[in-house]
């Protein structure tokens, strides 16, 4: 596996040498688009206007003000505002864990010791596994700062890019949120003893697959082969009548 960064991690006056590896990967086969004919499409950046196809040498940015008019962004002007890059993960603060709504949390990578920092890393670990905390902090990778979270799991640190408050969508927003209905108390015993008949003392992912992404994959397989991939028809589900009627036959 090939790291995506590595720098340090800047805690009080200790810096600890890191490299960064995503933590997550797609697993649904990658499709491309392709002709009738089978052969596969190519996209080519195409001004409608001038009626031609536009070289990467000649491309600009722009923000639309209104429809067709734009403010032009030169590659000199973006320059001006680069973020440096400065190969540090800088820790500005320290939280409990649970004091992070999942809602903020963007993407995940693993942070492993790099040469000669393998006993700060350890002690870095061991002081956020004993006290539950997370390290709050700032780095720079693709000309982007990111905030970040940095936690111990499992035998190594996680590091959790962070969405800024401003991209969270309020839900007081949502008009469909503003008048829900009270439930009922039978609804709400009903409902009470469904959840505690369904609830398990520990989460196992493992017993969670996509379901498409192996579809996919054996559909792909089967047409390779020249086999026919036969899908089985789904179970009919006959609705209930009510909302008690469905939790009752639920518990059943």
């Amino acid at each position: 596996m090939k790291s995506v960064w590595n720098g340090s991690i800047g805690f009080g006056l200790v810096n600890i040498p890191v490299r960064v590896y995503l933590a997550t990967h797609d697993i649904e086969p990658p499709l491309h688009s392709l002709c009738k004919n089978g052969h596969r499409i190519v996209y080519k950046r195409w001004c409608p206007v001038e009626n031609r196809e536009v070289s990467w040498q000649e491309l600009k940015k722009g923000f639309e003000l209104s429809a067709d008019k734009y403010v032009v962004l030169e590659k000199e002007d973006l320059e001006k505002i680069r973020i440096p890059s400065t190969k540090t993960i800088e820790v500005k603060e320290f939280v409990e864990a649970g004091q992070l709504d999942p809602i903020y949390i963007d993407r995940s990578y693993y942070v492993v010791p790099d040469k000669n920092g393998e006993r700060a890393y350890a002690l870095f670990f061991s002081v956020l596994a004993m006290l539950n905390k997370l390290a709050i902090g700032t780095f720079t990778m693709n000309d982007k700062e990111h905030v970040v979270a940095l936690r111990a799991y499992q035998k190594g640190l996680l590091m959790q890019t962070l969405h800024y408050n401003e991209e969270i969508m309020p839900i007081e927003d949502l008009a469909e949120l503003k008048n829900l209905p009270k439930p009922e108390k039978k609804e709400l015993e009903l409902a009470q003893l469904l959840v505690q008949k369904l609830s398990k003392e520990s989460l196992n992912m493992a017993q969670f697959a996509d379901s498409y992404a192996e579809a996919l994959r054996n559909l792909i397989k089967a047409k390779a082969s020249g086999k026919e991939y036969v899908v089985e028809a789904a179970k009919e589900v006959k609705a209930a009548k009510s909302l008690i009627d469905s939790l009752t036959e639920s518990l059943k």
